[in-house]
């Protein structure tokens, strides 16, 4: 046996919270609304599509930034929700994923000694990516129970080492959103500047706000001056039921997609060339299903609240995403990434740990909070419900 030993890159770094919990419950039996994904299958014709490419030949690589018709269907529904220009051969490229387009756009931009500022809790993939890349990872906090951006901490965070800013909206774990007055207060921070924008906007499509901006997604690329300093990321797993397929997309002005491109090359090359055949067809076919989207989550969401009315978890507000935060702190006093443990053990229900996307502070002290995923059928949120009633 080799005595070799690898000085680790990310020393602080285990297995993700989200392959621990999965498989914390498949071994217990436990009802998995802690990994987010749904457990009901995509609409039939995008399948039926699938087939179709699969004979008729799309089974060699695909260009690099994507399959031409895929690029055009994304151009147009960015141009007609955000009223945002990207041309379809420099501007849009097919990813693996968000997390790879994630990935890249760090990659292509960070240097060492770089500092990216992130908002925390953070989806647990940018502080790694960072630091992979010689960056430092500078955390503005969000705080419970509101997490809402605070501009005056940002703007003292900033400094002639920031190289890059990453935003989520909608925010995942806490279901929060950005709104236009942030988006515009953001914009006019960085209007001095030469600071980078990284948002990842992935679950863009499941807004459940009210008002007279009822379901608006305010994405970066509706702001001309934030658009042009922006690497804008979506994933088409999230919107169309298909996380396994890992398919997902990046858009930016010319000039950073150059940059995005010479890495993307070499990160992983080329994307699954029938599925974005077939999605390319679904999203000519059928426009309307992502429109229709948040009204389906909303009432995903409703189903897990009406479930756990009565039980001892408090149910934090929910206006994005599908993820529903719960306050445990009158049923335990115990971390949350040990309650997770425990609730999924006994309780038979896994959740994931807010902790897990706060990696600056110390567990014991984070709020008594976990989040569970609501794209379930039915028949599954009335089966967690029934377990979490008893604690």
């Amino acid at each position: 046996m080799s005595s070799l030993v690898l000085p680790s890159r990310l020393p602080r770094v285990g297995t993700t919270i989200f392959t621990v919990m999965s498989r914390l419950a498949s071994e217990t039996g436990a009802i998995n609304l802690s990994q987010g994904f749904p457990d009901f299958s995509p609409a039939p014709q995008l399948l039926e599509r699938v087939t179709h490419h699969l004979h008729a030949g799309a089974n060699q690589y695909a260009v690099l930034a994507g399959v031409l018709a895929l690029r055009e269907a994304i151009a147009e529904k960015v141009g007609r929700l955000y009223g945002a220009s990207y041309d379809v051969g420099e501007e849009v490229t097919v990813t693996a994923g968000a997390t790879q387009a994630i990935y890249t756009a760090i990659a292509a931009c960070v240097r060492p000694g770089d500092e990216v500022i992130l908002f925390s809790p953070a989806y647990d993939s940018y502080a790694p990516a960072i630091e992979l890349n010689g960056g430092t990872p500078v955390f503005a906090r969000l705080g419970h129970p509101d997490y809402r951006p605070d501009f005056a901490q940002l703007a003292a965070l900033l400094s002639p080492r920031t190289r890059m800013i990453v935003l989520n909206t909608p925010l995942n774990p806490a279901g929060t959103v950005w709104t236009a007055e942030d988006m515009a207060r953001l914009d006019e921070l960085l209007r001095p500047t030469d600071v980078l924008v990284l948002s990842d906007e992935v679950y863009e499509h499941m807004i459940y706000t009210d008002g007279p901006s009822a379901g608006r997604h305010e994405s970066v690329a509706r702001l001309p001056g934030l658009r042009e300093r922006a690497f804008v990321v979506s994933s088409f797993g999230k919107t169309y039921h298909v996380t396994g397929w890992k398919i997902g997309y990046c858009l930016a002005p010319r000039a950073l997609m150059a940059e995005f491109r010479k890495a993307h090359q070499f990160i992983v090359f080329v994307v699954n060339h029938p599925m974005q055949c077939a999605l390319a067809d679904f999203m000519q076919r059928y426009p309307e299903f992502a429109d229709e989207l948040p009204a389906f989550y909303q009432q995903r969401r409703d189903a897990l609240r009406t479930q756990l009315a009565g039980s001892r978890l408090r149910v934090l507000p929910c206006h994005a995403t599908y993820f529903q935060l719960l306050d445990y702190s009158a049923i335990s006093d115990l971390p949350d990434t040990e309650f997770a443990v425990w609730l999924t053990k006994e309780a038979g229900v896994a959740a994931i740990p807010v902790s897990a996307f706060d990696p600056v502070v110390d567990p014991a002290q984070t709020p008594r909070v976990v989040r569970l995923c609501f794209a379930k059928t039915d028949a599954t949120l009335v089966a967690a419900g029934e377990r979490l009633r008893r604690l």
